[in-house]
C-alpha cells in the first residue's frame, strides 16, 4: 500500500481549517490547531501562498484562502449552473410523472445527486443532495459512463459491486450496455440497484456539445415499466427534459 505524503497531507489540512473558518487566522492559530510547530506551518504556508492557494493580509499578518484556489473551484461552481438551468424543467418532469427526479453529476467514482424534487405526494421522503450513487448500475451512472470519457475510464476501474441478481458487472456485458446507451439516448435500470425500483436517465450537454451531467427519474417499477421495460412515455418525457436543460445550457438542439 503507498504510503501518504505528510506533508501534502498537513497542505490539505491547512486549507481545510482555513475554508472552515469565519476570519482570517495567524501563525500561531493555525500551527496550535494542527498540532505542528510554528517553523513547520510557517514553510507550508509560505509554499500555499506562492502558488497562490493561500494569501497573507499585510496589515494583521494573518492568512485566508487565495484566489487561485477559488480559481480551481469554478469547475465544481459550474454545478450550480446546472442546477439553476435545471429548476423549472426537472419541477415540470416530477409534476408530469408522478415520480422523483435526480440530477447527477460525476464525482471521483460515482454519480453526485446534485438537485432532487421530490414525487409530488404526501408520502414521507428524504432529500438525497449530495448522496452518491454508482456508475455502473444506475442509470445516471450509465448515460455519465456513455457519454463522459472521463466518467467511462471510473466506471471501468471501479469494483463494479451487484447489488442485486440483476446488476451487469462483466466487462464486456457492460460495455454492451453503454453501446446500447449511446445508441438510444438514455440508460435504464430496473432492479439492478435496488429491488423493486426502476430508474431512467438522459445526458445534459453544455454549449461545447460536451456532458455535464445526467437527468433521471425513479420510482417502483410496476409504476415505470410494463412488461418489464420503462413505459414510452417515461422515456420520452425524461428525454425531453434533458435536451431542454441542454438548450438551456447553449447546447441547442439535438
Amino acid at each position: 500500500m503507498a504510503r501518504n505524503i505528510q506533508s501534502l497531507e498537513r497542505a490539505a489540512a491547512m486549507l481545510r481549517l482555513l475554508a472552515g473558518g469565519e476570519r482570517r487566522l495567524g501563525l500561531s492559530d493555525i500551527a496550535s490547531s494542527l498540532g505542528l510547530a510554528k517553523g513547520t506551518a510557517h514553510g507550508i504556508l509560505r509554499t500555499l501562498q506562492q502558488e497562490g492557494f493561500v494569501e497573507q493580509d499585510e496589515a494583521s499578518g494573518r492568512y485566508q484562502l487565495g484566489a487561485e484556489l477559488l480559481r480551481l473551484g469554478t469547475t465544481y461552481l459550474d454545478v450550480h449552473e446546472l442546477r439553476a438551468r435545471a429548476l423549472v424543467w426537472t419541477d415540470d418532469l416530477a409534476r408530469s410523472s408522478g415520480e422523483s427526479v435526480y440530477l447527477g453529476v460525476l464525482h471521483q467514482q460515482g454519480v453526485l445527486i446534485v438537485h432532487h424534487v421530490f414525487r409530488p405526494d404526501d408520502s414521507r421522503q428524504v432529500l438525497e443532495i449530495g448522496a452518491m450513487q454508482p456508475l455502473h448500475s444506475t442509470a445516471l451512472g450509465k448515460v455519465l459512463s456513455a457519454y463522459d470519457p472521463v466518467a467511462h475510464s471510473e466506471a471501468l476501474e471501479a469494483d463494479r459491486k451487484a447489488f442485486t441478481d440483476r446488476t451487469v458487472c462483466e466487462l464486456e456485458a457492460f460495455e454492451h450496455i453503454l453501446d446500447v446507451t449511446r445508441a438510444r439516448g438514455y440508460a435504464a435500470d430496473v432492479e439492478e440497484t435496488w429491488e423493486g425500483v426502476a430508474s431512467l436517465a438522459a445526458p445534459i450537454h453544455d454549449r461545447r456539445r460536451m456532458p455535464v451531467g445526467a437527468v433521471g427519474i425513479t420510482g417502483a417499477v410496476e409504476r415505470l415499466c410494463q412488461d418489464g421495460e420503462v413505459r414510452p412515455d417515461v422515456i420520452a418525457a425524461v428525454r425531453d427534459c434533458a435536451r431542454a436543460v441542454s438548450r438551456d445550457l447553449g447546447a441547442g438542439r439535438f
